[in-house]
């Protein structure tokens, strides 16, 4: 009777492919796993997981993603000065409107493993405001999020 060897990808062999989302009405969870996934390398066969095999993910039109309930005046986004008083809180709705990449990153960023590959992984992460993207030349393929 032979074994199977359990495949295990190196670096060298991979080629990362590039990914495109429309957050138009999406929800911000649903949105942020389903790019997270993708990020990982977790939607490929061949997923190996101390080899940052994803790929590249170019998230658009950031500004009317959706959020669910009264998350958008309700949910706070902190930030620590490390000084004392130096606590900023800001909804859910003005990080949106002031600089909508930044609530996807973050979103994004707690979906994936707690270590330094996650660092790297992160990377691949593209986020923009508008419609607009200067990646065209890499021609990448539509993600559907449901």
């Amino acid at each position: 009777m032979s074994r199977r060897q359990t495949y295990l990808a190196k670096p060298n062999e991979l080629t990362k492919s590039w990914r495109i989302v429309d957050a138009t009405g999406v929800s911000l969870g649903r949105l942020a796993a389903e790019v997270a996934t993708v990020l990982m390398g977790k939607h490929r066969p061949e997923y190996t997981p101390h080899v940052d095999s994803g790929d590249y993910v170019i998230v658009t039109n950031a500004k009317k993603v959706g959020l669910t309930g009264r998350k958008a005046e309700q949910r706070l986004k902190l930030r620590y000065s490390q000084y004392p008083g130096g606590l900023k809180a800001e909804s859910y709705g003005q990080v949106r409107e002031r600089k909508p990449e930044l609530l996807i990153e973050d979103a994004v960023r707690r979906m994936l493993p707690k270590n330094r590959l996650a660092r790297v992984m992160l990377k691949g992460l593209m986020v923009y405001e508008g419609a607009e993207h200067p990646h065209g030349a890499h021609n990448p393929t539509t993600l559907t999020v449901c």
